[in-house]
């Protein structure tokens, strides 16, 4: 897969011992309480915001990882969206304005779950979806060739940079998966009893569109990484490697931006420091 930037963080072989799994772990648990401090100083600031956004094929472990990477964030740094089939009121708007509406506030960190690439992923696979958002344009499926599917991707590009321009860092990662280790996961769910409630035939339908998945993330990703908004292909099958190179990669962007600091106090506080702090100890 060709992309604009692929992290090479962590090269993940083929087997993954424990050793490399608790390894990995331990090194979460450092940079997660970083990351925890660079957003308490980013929210501060009150400058930027950050967007992460993960894609992937279903069992590609992205909420797992959501709950792993960001546990020692405060609660009031950091929003999940998931994103469903667009609701009715959703489908009266075009097709990026549920996300723009979801993003995070300055200081904050947004977590899109599944993203707005899914309108140029799985309505591609599925092009009928597409009819749902009466596009006046679209009257046909001859309609939804590949300058449809591109001129969205345009249109996302020009969505990210504007948020961009406006202070939201954002990152992508697509959790990339191989065909093999989802069997074993699904297997997994259909194995263990109190994992039964995640499996769901839909799965099944979907798994054998898995060419066709591969080329639409492999196209997108190639249109839409750019400086400003760039695309990560993370190795997915080890589950503890996948969260630490999303965990690295967030700390490591934060850290770059040498600009988000604390607040300092004003000349005229300063002077009056001291004077509050007598006033608190005489109560």
């Amino acid at each position: 897969m060709k992309t604009y930037k692929v992290t090479n963080t962590i090269s993940l072989k083929n087997s993954v011992t424990k050793e490399v799994i608790v390894d990995a772990e331990k090194q979460l648990k450092k940079l997660r309480k970083k990351i925890s401090k660079l957003q308490d100083t980013m929210y501060a600031h009150g400058k930027y915001s950050m967007l992460v956004c993960l894609q992937g094929m279903d069992t590609a472990g992205k909420d797992s990882l959501i709950r792993e990477v960001f546990k020692d964030v405060n609660a009031r740094g950091v929003v999940v969206h998931s994103f469903k089939v667009p609701t009715e009121k959703e489908l009266k708007h075009d097709f990026i304005w549920r996300h723009y509406i979801a993003l995070p506030e300055r200081g904050k960190i947004g977590v899109f779950n599944r993203t707005h690439y899914e309108n140029v992923l799985v309505t591609r696979v599925h092009p009928n979806y597409i009819f749902g958002e009466n596009i006046p344009s679209v009257k046909s499926l001859d309609d939804l060739d590949d300058a449809f599917y591109h001129n969205r991707m345009e249109a996302i590009n020009n969505f990210e940079k504007h948020i961009a321009a406006n202070g939201t860092i954002v990152l992508k990662f697509f959790l990339n998966l191989s065909k093999e280790e989802q069997k074993n996961r699904l297997l997994r769910r259909l194995n263990i009893p109190e994992k039964n409630w995640k499996f769901s035939s839909g799965d099944l339908k979907e798994r054998k569109l898995w060419d066709k998945y591969q080329f639409c993330y492999e196209d997108a990703i190639n249109h839409t990484s750019k400086e400003h908004a760039p695309w990560y292909i993370v190795p997915a099958d080890d589950k503890p490697t996948a969260r630490l190179i999303v965990a690295q990669t967030i700390y490591d962007t934060l850290k770059s931006y040498t600009d988000i600091k604390e607040p300092t106090l004003s000349d005229k506080d300063l002077a009056t420091l001291e004077d509050w702090k007598k006033e608190l100890k005489e109560e």
